[in-house]
């Protein structure tokens, strides 16, 4: 109970911490950090609203982080970042490598006593006894224990060595699995499966190296302190004989065997539990690192430690702002060394700047000038850094704050719970809410209405849904002051109008003051009674009411002048079709996790048998157990022959004893003994490693080759459980568990083989103590096995509801609701510790049984053997000493199959992952020619699709044509089938019908081979950690002339210039998931990337959607200009001025095309979608001047 209960608290310090840890999106720094410090979950965009199948789910994290900042620090030459880098952890898959594999190392040395105190008791006992026997000789074999004792010293200096080395390789690996599940849509969608698979498999053999190392240390480690008690007893015996000239009798070597065995069970004990010692310990520290050297929020530190007091004066403590104030993501001080592009990212503000009560003050500034660290720094997320005396920040807690984050962050909760987030349901209230937030029609597309689960992530919403639900979050709440972090970007115009008109100006938000962040300022500015400008170098200050004031700024001018001359944004006209596929009709969508019932499956233990032997599993297993029963039938005669050396005393005189002859052959047997051991284990070794190495390469093809609807009804902390904890099972414990048994069977069969020749009788009651073990744990088995699976399938909420409080950390901190995650933590813990304390109960219970039952055989065999006496003394003590150790391994043998048979449950759990709904592997047969596709030619015949074998048809006999080189828009109302349009081009959906590209059709390409050669920038965009090279090419196969000629193409440096102070460069450093980017400059590096793939076919899915007008045009002008007159585009479009000079436009609604032409001929069609799209939009005189003017171009 008490370990339970101290694994559960542990648990809950390590995530009770994160709420105090600064979340910096942490990216590779170019100078070692005084503190270690976190990364950031990976987070996406907000898509488009009215631009999504509600079925195209998302699969990324949410945020953590602000993005605002909008610059970072990019890395040194890689001779200072490289080592720096090894020191940055990614914090998701800290938290996941502390919880799953840290906790069961600290566990696993629970019993590290029994060497500090049990162990030298035992053997000061032993050797009062051998004194008492064998007089001074026994203290000559223990001077060689203490002569022999550095030698294991040595190697447990060594293996805390390799446990550190080999931890940082399994946090690399962990940190590059999590990181793959969370952008493993992406990595679909541009066919990189098989070369994501082969980057970890690199970062596994790098881990599995260090495992190698290891495991042999610690089979050199045991064999030496196996050998200890041996060379103790050989010496001692020697002494006896050849110095001291005494008898050594059978009664004297059975008497003193039993104590040497004690030594050798001591020595072996403490071998194995320094191992463990030394694992704990170095999780425990790894542990405390974490707790006492990650960098805390200013809050959490002394006045002494904080460089001022940022509690304003008395006279500000009502006041919302700043007065001389700098902020900084980091405690770290610059050292005056950066370069102008390695330098981090300061907010400004140089004098007072307040804001408004009860009013909508406005904060506008260019992309990534740091809008967003206006609010982080409000809320205590960056550090304060006073630029004199009287500087102070305030943000008045005292009537709540609610902030809704760009990237919206919701809860695998309903979207009822989401919106109340652990307020009193107010009917009333909450009407008003779904009202005034534009969703009552969305809700309606859901047969579950409010109460659908969003789904892990919010996959069941489109980025315009979790952006009004977040909004409704802060909205709804109590709060007086309410923080809006750009929630109008992932919005059409007509909702955002919406949105400003009937909620930012309707009764539920007058009189609190609110505070948003935009982009729109044409459209939020006449709502605003105060502004506040930030340039582009990180300086914020008011400019009052007029939004002429904040047009000084020339970038920011361009961009409202850009906004102003632009057509407005799509008319949304919300279907009111019902989706039935999306949502099962009670609002369900993840799958609850099977739990496996009955025994030990074979197929699993053949998944694991067939990695130990490779392509002949039997052959291998008949060369190990041949080599362990050699081993222990060498031990076993060693023993019969030490008792033969004994008798020789009883007929002979010690000087007639050839002591030398039966001291060598003693001594050889030994020695062939221990020779055959080492290497069986090494065999053994070798093969646990080839299982490790097989089993987690079938996993991780398995995951990155199953279909998309299985992943998005999979929650990713299921999949990243299977790729840690019980992969890390599988090396560890699964491994060893196994051994024992198979070697503790080897050993009861030739323990039970030599005492049977001498003593027939031994055979009934060793066969009867073998069934009644077996029972007891046929017993045991039923109860825990279920238990076990219980406690694995208690963990993964554990670990989920990590994930998702640290993705949504800067949220649940605003609104002050670190309890009620703690208490949620807590129930979720508290289930895993009453299922853990069963499982130690249950431990308890076979153990007193097999303690029992091995007394009571011991007890009866010796009276019998006693009292018949048709034995001489040797074959007497042999017998005993067999049965001694016949009974012990009965005992251990079920505990180890047990223990065995509870671990497979890991394999059982892999098996389940290796047995889903898998794609299309790749073929021979499959392989396109190698200079396909020469042209961008699309040729759709009859294609329909849907999401699932039993759900409905998304898309209904699609067919159109596309000559290479067209550019065509796709426009259509929410659930049309936009998205599910590009998923089907791209087979990631069931597709039924035939595409040709290029003249191929591509049901008959491979998909690897088609992805690749089609490149799909999604509504959200998806970084990898690292540098910025690394994100636009991960498997170097360009060079960087190509990659800044991508950047300027899409757009990049037109937002910067060279004397920016933190420019991006090729160098920069990416946190996980692009956390440390503002949304547009993320967007503008995935439209880099498909730039740099030169395909032929590029689909654009609302991918300009959060970027400002300015950079849109940019983009739009470089697609138009960069691009090779033969690469094919297709636009789902957000803006209708994005495609209207667009070859063709086609209209979809309800998952058919209802217009398809140049968008001249649409607009002609009295009565048509496109056209009635036109006339409502906000300019209409400008879009039909856009289409004549391509016309007459085109003409």
């Amino acid at each position: 109970m008490t370990l339970a209960r101290t694994q559960a608290i542990l648990t809950e310090l390590i995530f009770e911490h994160s709420f105090r840890i600064r979340f910096k999106a942490e990216a590779t720094s170019s100078q070692p950090a005084t503190v270690e410090t976190s990364g950031g979950a990976p987070d996406p965009d907000p898509s488009a609203e009215g631009s999504e199948d509600t079925q195209s789910v998302e699969t990324e994290n949410t945020s953590t982080s602000a993005k605002g900042k909008g610059k970072m620090s990019p890395t040194t030459p890689p001779s200072e970042a490289e080592a720096d880098t090894k020191k940055k952890d990614n914090l998701i898959g800290k938290l996941n490598t502390m919880v799953s594999v840290d906790l069961d190392n600290v566990f696993g040395a629970k019993d590290f006593l029994m060497v500090l105190v049990q162990a030298p008791v035992e053997l000061v006992l032993a050797m009062v006894f051998l004194y008492r026997v064998l007089g001074w000789s026994s203290l000559v074999g223990f001077a060689s224990i203490i002569l022999l004792m550095p030698v294991p010293g040595l190697l447990a200096k060594r293996l805390q060595t390799i446990q550190v080395k080999k931890l940082e390789r399994t946090d690399a690996r962990v940190e590059s699995v999590t990181e793959t599940i969370g952008v493993i849509r992406m990595i679909k969608l541009f066919g990189w499966e098989r070369k994501m698979s082969d980057t970890l498999k690199e970062k596994r053999e790098d881990e599995l190296a260090w495992v190698w190392k290891e495991k042999t240390t610690n089979l050199f480690n045991d064999i030496i302190n196996s050998s200890i008690p041996t060379v103790t007893m050989v010496v001692t015996y020697a002494t006896y004989t050849l110095i001291m000239k005494q008898s050594l009798n059978a009664s004297k070597v059975f008497s003193t065997m039993a104590v040497f065995d004690i030594l050798r069970s001591i020595m072996h004990r403490i071998s194995w539990q320094v191992v463990t010692s030394l694992k704990g310990k170095v999780s425990l520290e790894r542990i405390g690192d974490y707790l006492t050297k990650t960098e805390l929020l200013d809050d959490f530190y002394s006045k002494e430690e904080s460089q001022i007091l940022v509690t304003p004066e008395h006279s500000h403590e009502n006041v919302i702002g700043f007065n001389n104030a700098m902020f900084s993501w980091s405690r770290d001080i610059e050292n005056g060394t950066e370069t102008p592009s390695s330098r981090v990212f300061r907010l400004r503000i140089e004098g007072e700047l307040t804001f408004k009560k009860g009013r909508v003050n406005l904060i506008i500034g260019p992309t990534g000038s740091g809008k967003t660290s206006i609010l982080m720094a409000l809320l205590g997320e960056m550090h304060f850094i006073p630029t004199s005396a009287d500087s102070w920040y305030n943000l008045p807690r005292d009537g709540g704050v609610a902030y809704a984050a760009q990237e919206s962050w919701v809860q695998n909760e309903t979207i009822r719970d989401n919106i109340l987030f652990g307020s009193p349901y107010d009917e009333e209230r909450y009407q008003k809410v779904i009202h005034q937030c534009a969703l009552k029609q969305d809700i309606e597309l859901f047969e579950a209405g409010d109460m659908t689960e969003v789904g892990e992530k919010g996959l069941t919403l489109s980025g315009g849904q979790k952006a009004r639900v977040t909004l409704a979050r802060a909205v709804y709440s109590s709060a007086d002051v309410i923080l809006l972090d750009d929630v109008l970007a992932a919005l059409d115009v007509h909702t955002a109008k919406w949105i400003a008109e009937n909620c930012l100006q309707g009764d539920l938000i007058r009189g609190r003051t609110v505070l948003l962040v935009t982009h729109n300022v044409a459209l939020a500015s006449p709502i605003a009674d105060h502004i506040i400008s930030v340039s582009i170098d990180g300086h914020a200050h008011e400019v009052g009411s007029d939004i002429s004031k904040a047009l000084e700024d020339p970038l920011l001018a361009k961009e409202v002048e850009q906004e102003l001359d632009e057509v407005k944004v799509e008319e949304e006209v919300v279907d009111t079709v019902k989706k039935e596929d999306t949502v099962k009709q009670d609002g369900k969508l993840i799958l609850a996790e099977e739990i496996i019932e009955g025994r030990l499956k074979w197929s699993s233990v053949m998944l694991f048998l067939k990695g130990l032997g490779g392509d002949r599993p039997f052959f291998f297993m008949f060369a190990w157990m041949l080599g362990l029963t050699l081993m222990h039938t060498g031990s076993t005669i060693s023993l019969w022959f030490l008792g033969y050396w004994g008798s020789q005393y009883d007929t002979h005189s010690p000087e007639e004893v050839e002591v030398p002859f039966y001291l060598m052959v003693y001594c050889l047997i030994l020695g062939s003994a221990i020779a055959t051991y080492a290497v069986a284990n090494a065999t053994y070794i070798y093969g646990s490693l080839r299982a490790s190495r097989t089993i987690n390469a079938l996993l991780v093809d398995s995951v990155l080759g199953a279909t998309l609807r299985w992943l998005d009804e999979t929650p990713a902390a299921r999949i990243i459980t299977r790729c840690t904890q019980d992969i890390a099972t599988i090396d560890g414990s699964l491994a060893m568990d196994f051994s024992y048994v198979v070697e503790l069977f080897v050993y009861m069969l030739v323990k039970l083989t030599g005492p049977v020749i001498l003593t027939p009788i031994f055979l009934l009651p060793g066969l009867l103590i073998a069934v009644l073990g077996m029972y007891l744990g046929t017993l045991y088995l039923k109860a825990q096995m279920s238990v076990k699976r219980e406690m694995s399938n208690a963990r993964s909420p554990v670990l989920s509801h990590f994930g998702a409080a640290v993705a949504g950390m800067v949220s649940i901190r605003a609104y002050g609701a670190q309890q009620t995650f703690k208490q949620e933590s807590l129930k979720r813990i508290d289930r895993y510790l009453r299922i853990s304390r069963t499982s130690y109960n249950l431990n308890r219970w076979i153990g007193i049984r097999m303690d029992l039952l091995g007394a009571s055989f011991t007890t009866s065999l010796a009276t019998y053997l006693l009292i018949r006496k048709t034995l001489n003394a040797a074959n007497i003590g042999f017998s005993l000493n067999m049965s001694l150790e016949f009974c012990s391994v009965i005992l251990y043998i079920v505990r180890c199959y047990n223990d065995f048979e509870v671990e497979a449950n890991s394999l059982e759990r892999i098996q389940s992952y290796l047995d889903i709904e898998h794609e299309p592997k790749s073929t021979p047969e499959g392989k396109p020619p190698a200079a396909w596709p020469k042209t961008g030619e699309l040729k759709v015949e009859s294609l329909s699709a849907r999401y699932s074998e039993t759900g409905p048809k998304v898309l209904h006999e699609v067919s159109f044509e596309v000559r290479s080189g067209e550019r065509i828009g796709i426009v259509g109302r929410t659930g049309s089938g936009k998205s599910s349009l590009t998923l089907s081009l791209l087979r990631l959906i069931i597709t039924e019908g035939i595409v040709y590209y290029d003249g191929l059709a591509t049901n008959k390409i491979n998909l690897e081979d088609l992805r690749s050669s089609i490149t799909i920038i999604p509504q959200v965009p998806e970084l990898l950690s690292g540098s910025l090279r690394r994100n636009l090419d991960p498997f170097d196969q360009h060079d960087d002339a190509t990659l800044n000629g991508a950047l300027r193409a899409a757009g990049l440096f037109s937002l910067q210039t060279d004397s920016d102070d933190a420019r991006l460069t090729l160098d920069s450093g990416i946190a996980t998931g692009g956390t440390n980017l503002s949304v547009g400059q993320r967007q503008i590096i995935a439209l880099a990337r498909a730039i740099v793939r030169s395909s032929k076919l590029l689909i654009l899915d609302e991918a300009t959607s959060a970027i400002d007008h300015k950079t849109d045009s940019i983009i739009q002008s470089s697609l138009r200009n960069e691009l090779g007159s033969d690469v094919t585009i297709l636009t789902i479009a957000h803006r209708l001025q994005t495609i209207m000079d667009a070859d063709k436009i086609m209209v979809l609604d309800s998952g058919k095309i209802a217009e398809y032409g140049s968008p001249q001929s649409l607009l002609q069609k009295r009565g048509g979608h496109f056209k009635s799209l036109v006339d409502e939009s906000g300019d209409k005189k400008t879009l039909y001047t856009m289409a004549e003017r391509k016309a007459s171009g085109s003409s």
